[in-house]
């Protein structure tokens, strides 16, 4: 399967199709069983991905962990989390004492603070109030504008949003569609 450059896919499938696997597996944080995944684009990990956090580690160190492993200015991407995140003091608290709303705003503010040419989004999920999705939102637009998506999500309206092209998940194998649309027509009649 190829995920051409210059193209944002949705990628669809019924509960326990392989989705959020796939997704892991084009980031790396998963490995394949058998086969190989060959990335020729800088891919982000799962958006707001929290389970690559050292729970002992400060949200400060984590960071900084992360910026030095992408060849990112840690400073830079440091200062981008502290404003976005509003996390305060707790940036210098262990990540395990964190909310599951802190881990997110951490999450997404890290995704965000690193340039990717791709990202992948599992299920865009509204983090914290009003306000601070709305500058999740805005982040996000922004980020897309220049990178390509392959998007995971059962709300049709977010695929038909980001995506030009889809694929649908079945019985382990991967079908390909040219078209958002037909991919969406595919994945109602198999969730019906």
């Amino acid at each position: 399967m190829t995920f051409s450059s210059g193209t944002s896919y949705g990628l669809l499938g019924v509960n326990g199709a392989g989705k959020s696997t796939t997704l892991r597996l084009i980031a790396g944080t998963e490995l394949p069983n058998a086969g190989k995944i060959t990335r020729t684009a800088r891919v982000s990990w799962p958006l707001g991905f929290t389970g690559g956090f050292h729970p002992l580690m400060t949200a400060r160190e984590n960071v900084k962990f992360v910026a030095r492993a992408y060849g990112e200015d840690p400073r830079k991407v440091l200062d981008f989390v502290e404003d976005f995140s509003e996390l305060g003091d707790y940036m210098d608290a262990p990540v395990r004492t964190y909310s599951s709303g802190m881990s997110a705003r951490l999450a997404f503010g890290l995704s965000m603070a690193i340039s990717f040419d791709c990202y992948l989004v599992d299920e865009i999920t509204a983090v914290g109030d009003l306000r601070f999705q709305n500058r999740c939102r805005e982040a996000f637009e922004a980020r897309s504008a220049h990178s390509d998506l392959i998007v995971v999500s059962h709300q049709m309206q977010t695929i038909k949003q980001y995506c030009k092209q889809g694929a649908v998940l079945v019985d382990g194998q991967m079908i390909m569609f040219d078209s958002v649309d037909k991919a969406i027509e595919v994945y109602n009649r198999l969730n019906s």
